[in-house]
């Protein structure tokens, strides 16, 4: 009995996220055979690492001594185009419903996104790493968003030239100090503390470049004619205001992430920002996984590389609970019979 739904799209797994482990799942779930949508509320492909660090060199990734963020997602969804999955961009995965089908099959997982469109699976892969992201405001001079000042560099070369203040003493401060100093007139690290979240090496890297780090410190007032042209620093016991020029502010002060309407589909949560899963990267809910970030369990590292094997459990388990006679694992993809899958014969 055909028991698709003539007004959505259907396939066997739907990827709620499609960020780096997302693509990857979609490939693997494409190499087992298995019809496959990815849907996102960005409206690109690639997740947090598109968003916030196209050109940040990752260092951790297997088999590359270094690769930036663009370059890795270019890499992922090619591997994953070769299968032809379903991309359902800018929409945000909201209602869950069960829809028993009749003949004898796991039930269809219903979801309808937030702009109404119903995409129908036999099992969902939720891979949304930390979920919806907002970045935190700086509480001065948020009246010059998107006239110099930012909360991510997407594009560096915007900042040639420019005297940079960046505020905030995480990795992305650091990350992107380094980043632009080659190209920016001058950059300066701006921190309330004199301690600092980045890795060390990044932070001794900065300072072997003569970056100027003001801790203790905080923006207390932007100015400019309708773009940024300097700001004032208040240091901790230090007389008064210091003012520096600038034409670039970056407030790399983290975000706050969010499930959302995850919230409301029955998942187990810790934290109420994580999903509960087993060994079998299975949530509470039939039918279910999830992998990468997002996920919670004993020993848990959060990894882009944790995240890949974590989507190869996760698709190989649901492949089984969309098909029970299938074999778990399906052989590597040297084996002859899978290279005859891969290439559709």
């Amino acid at each position: 009995m055909d028991t698709r739904d003539p007004a959505a799209i259907n396939c066997d797994l739907l990827i709620v996220g499609a960020g780096p482990v997302g693509l990857f799942g979609a490939y693997y779930a494409g190499f087992r055979g298995l019809r496959v949508a990815v849907v996102d509320s960005l409206s690109e492909v690639g997740g947090q690492v598109a968003a916030l660090y196209p050109e940040k060199e990752l260092l951790d990734i297997a088999g590359f001594p270094a690769i930036k963020g663009r370059d890795l997602i270019a890499r992922l969804q090619a591997q994953a185009d070769h299968f032809e999955p379903v991309y359902v961009l800018g929409h945000q995965a909201k209602q869950l419903e069960r829809r028993p089908t009749g003949d004898g099959t796991p039930e269809d997982l219903v979801v309808t996104t937030s702009r109404g469109l119903r995409i129908v699976a036999k099992a969902i892969v939720i891979t949304g790493g930390i979920g919806t992201f907002t970045p935190r405001r700086l509480p001065a001079g948020w009246e010059f968003e998107e006239r110099g000042l930012a909360y991510f560099v997407p594009e560096p070369g915007d900042y040639a030239d420019a005297d940079v203040v960046i505020v905030g003493g995480g990795d992305s401060a650091f990350d992107w100090a380094v980043t632009l100093h080659p190209l920016a007139r001058s950059v300066t690290i701006v921190h309330r503390r004199d301690t600092f979240r980045a890795h060390e090496a990044t932070v001794a890297a900065v300072r072997d470049l003569g970056v100027p780090i003001i801790t203790n410190a905080e923006v207390k007032r932007v100015s400019g004619n309708g773009w940024i042209e300097a700001v004032e620093i208040e240091e901790a016991g230090a007389a008064g205001v210091r003012s520096l020029p600038c034409q670039r502010l970056v407030a790399a002060l983290g975000f706050t992430a969010n499930l959302g309407p995850l919230r409301d589909w029955g998942l187990e949560l810790a934290h109420n920002r994580h999903i509960i899963v087993d060994s079998a990267m299975r949530t509470r809910q039939p039918g279910v996984f999830a992998a990468g970030d997002i996920t919670e369990f004993d020993g848990k590292v959060r990894l882009i590389a944790v995240g890949f094997g974590e989507a190869a459990l996760a698709v190989n388990h649901a492949a089984i609970h969309i098909d029970p006679g299938r074999k778990l694992f399906p052989g590597h993809s040297t084996d002859p019979t899978q290279q005859r899958v891969a290439a559709g014969r």
